[in-house]
């Protein structure tokens, strides 16, 4: 599954290979201790945070799908000042990273340099704005067409703010800044098929987040014991999982090929799934996001 983070979140592949993964290992690890917070590898960090789709990925296929862009969608810059402790600025920041990349896809300028203006805000009061190419990032928010060298840049942006929070021991926001961006692009996402129910593929990249939103569940849960607002979230995060609950994702493995595009080998992924989502469904877990998010944004 490939996937990738808003303008300023990294490009990370899905990580899959054979023998027990690192994120079941660290699921092991977190079931074998009460209190005690595991000691957390940066692998095991970087396998779990790679497994969290982009908010991007949602939104190119509700542009692709025809849908007109909608900024009454996005949080409003203005509520960027009621975000005052580094949880809360951590979770805006990736809502703001998702509205900054929806942006950008529409084509909209002067409303992405709005939204990466609040990036940079809130990217400077948590002490990681000198990680981020904010020059480069104006400079290809003006053209949409540059979005692979964008992601470039943001690839690394994102591997060095991850290893700060490590080293500063708050991988914690780590994880925050991410849920804000995937929950900002469920949110999108929801709005979206909600007015657009036979549209398939939405509908099919909707019920595919149940399997984020468990990994999400699983670095939430490292956290848990040691604040109480990540604690809260996670119980918002359970809630979600409830309106996922009947959802059901069928994978059907085939053994990759391979063929060579231009004198590059490329590995083609033909195994395949299939997504059983009702209109109950797609309206409970839109319910549940807009109830979460609000507390979130407000």
């Amino acid at each position: 599954m490939k996937s990738f983070l808003s303008l300023f979140m990294a490009t990370i592949l899905f990580a899959c290979g054979g023998g027990k993964s690192n994120i079941d290992q660290l699921t092991d690890s977190i079931a074998s201790v009460d209190e005690a917070l595991p000691e957390i590898s940066q692998e095991n960090i970087e396998s779990i945070l790679a497994s969290i789709p982009a908010p991007l990925e949602l939104s190119t296929h509700i542009k692709d799908a025809g849908i007109a862009y909608d900024k009454t969608l996005l949080n409003p810059t203005d509520n960027e000042s009621n975000y005052t402790n580094s949880n809360t600025k951590a979770l805006n920041l990736g809502i703001y990273g998702t509205d900054l990349g929806y942006t950008n896809i529409y084509g909209h300028t002067q409303d992405g340099l709005n939204y990466l203006s609040a990036v940079q805000k809130l990217s400077d009061d948590l002490g990681i704005g000198q990680f981020l190419d904010f020059q480069s990032i104006k400079r290809l928010t003006n053209n949409s067409n540059n979005l692979d060298s964008l992601l470039m840049i943001t690839n690394q942006n994102f591997e060095n703010i991850n290893q700060h929070f490590i080293k500063q021991n708050q991988a914690s926001l780590s994880t925050l800044l991410l849920t804000g961006g995937w929950l900002e692009a469920l949110h999108i996402a929801n709005q979206v098929t909600l007015k657009q129910m036979q549209n398939e593929e939405l509908r099919e990249r909707l019920g595919e987040q149940k399997i984020v939103l468990d990994n999400i569940i699983i670095l939430l849960q490292l956290y848990s014991n040691q604040d109480s607002n990540i604690a809260n979230l996670l119980k918002d995060m359970h809630l979600l999982e409830n309106a996922f609950a009947a959802v059901d994702i069928n994978y059907t493995y085939e053994e990759s090929t391979s063929k060579v595009v231009d004198g590059v080998l490329e590995i083609v992924n033909k195994s395949t799934s299939h997504v059983t989502i009702t209109d109950e469904d797609i309206q409970q877990i839109a319910n549940t996001v807009e109830q979460i998010r609000n507390r979130i944004i407000s």
